[in-house]
């Protein structure tokens, strides 16, 4: 991209599924200078008398300049219009475990924020998925004699790793890195997904890592411990750590676990908990087929925080498939009577995490809705975020 003295802000979202896109051209004086805008298939252009932008489209992305519609300007954001666009980019989403490619090699479990080993050179012959919440109902159902599987916990043995929404189950053994916590008693029932998501967690069953005194996981059992899948990264033994900046990794793994459940269950509105009970963030997945496509101009007066540097850089032409969410931070009893509608109504997901990446994920969401334009930033008395895949 290359701009001159006045840079104007380009924002395109591309649907993918629908083949059409929103432009938005800001003009960063109002309205101020006469402006041409000239799009191709491939690229935009804004003059002006003092200076010129112009955004090349990622490869595989194209626009069709004849099909421009609706084109209208609101104060505040710039020029609006729509037109058709066609999008076949497409970027890898950050694996967090590949089921098929790892299953049978030996894996080291990584905590994500600093590269510490929790567990290495595991060899991984099973790799299952837990069953939804509602199985045990569905055995008794079927089965015309007592329920084989009452009150019988699904426990991985010492070469399986079973997976939850957002969670690993892992039999522990002595490789574990760090000493075991203690293990409060708890109640022997039948366990699932939603049942993890669901137990309380007792002061002495958390999983911390040495090194940077992460929370990772909580322990279910004298040998089972659940890993959440926003703090550690498994990777083929052979393999280096990859250093992946927290922000964009807890962007992607939220992301595919929003997309796999409103697929797997038709289920499009979530509640955030902390591993403490509280409810931190209502999300509501608006879809995930979206490209978004931006150039920003730079600014030196936002604070950086460690958390998203790299979503603050310099450089700040970009494009990536994300997932679109309305959300509602619940922190300080706020949106309280919302939150408790939500939490009573069978129709909504709980996705449990640790209370610090709740928060994180609260800062991601925030920046990502102050970087839109004004007009796009609200929904409905909901928030409006983009996570990148």
């Amino acid at each position: 991209m290359a701009a001159a003295a006045a840079e104007a802000r380009v924002f395109l979202e591309v649907r993918k599924r629908l083949q059409s896109a929103l432009l938005i051209l800001g003009d960063p004086n109002e309205g101020g200078l006469p402006m041409d805008v000239c799009i191709t298939p491939t690229s935009l252009q804004m003059k002006s008398p003092g200076g010129c932008t112009e955004l090349w489209l990622p490869a595989g992305v194209r626009l069709v300049p004849s099909s421009c519609r609706g084109l209208q300007h609101v104060a505040g954001d710039g020029l609006h219009l729509r037109l058709q666009a066609r999008a076949e980019f497409c970027t890898k989403p950050i694996s967090v475990f590949n089921q098929s490619s790892q299953a049978q090699e030996c894996c080291t479990f990584y905590c994500q924020s600093c590269g510490e080993i929790i567990i290495r050179n595991r060899k991984l012959l099973r790799l299952l998925p837990l069953p939804h919440e509602n199985w045990g109902a569905l055995v008794d159902e079927w089965c015309c004699h007592a329920n084989p599987f009452a009150n019988k916990p699904l426990h991985p043995q010492e070469n399986d790793c079973f997976t939850g929404d957002c969670f690993f189950l892992v039999n522990l053994r002595h490789d574990l890195q760090q000493p075991r916590p203690a293990v409060a008693p708890v109640e022997t029932r039948c366990l699932s997904s939603e049942n993890h998501l669901k137990m309380k967690p007792k002061a002495n069953t958390k999983v911390i890592c040495k090194r940077c005194k992460v929370m990772l996981g909580e322990t279910v059992s004298s040998e089972t411990t659940k890993f959440y899948m926003t703090e550690i990264i498994i990777q083929p033994s052979e393999r280096n750590f990859p250093i992946i900046p927290r922000s964009q990794f807890v962007q992607s793994v939220i992301a595919q676990c929003l997309v796999e459940l409103s697929s797997a269950r038709s289920t499009f509105r979530f509640t955030l908990q902390g591993h403490n009970g509280k409810t931190y963030i209502l999300l509501w997945l608006l879809n995930s087929d979206s490209l978004v496509i931006e150039a920003l101009e730079s600014s030196t007066s936002i604070k950086k925080f460690p958390l998203l540097e790299d979503l603050l850089k310099a450089d700040s032409s970009s494009a990536w498939n994300a997932v679109k969410v309305l959300y509602q931070p619940c922190i300080k009893s706020r949106n309280a009577e919302l939150a408790s509608s939500w939490e009573s109504d069978v129709s909504v997901h709980c996705l449990t995490l640790p209370s610090a990446t709740c928060l994180e994920l609260l800062l991601i969401l925030s920046r990502s809705n102050a970087t839109l334009p004004p007009s796009l930033r609200c929904m409905n008395s909901f928030q409006v975020a983009f996570l990148k895949m």
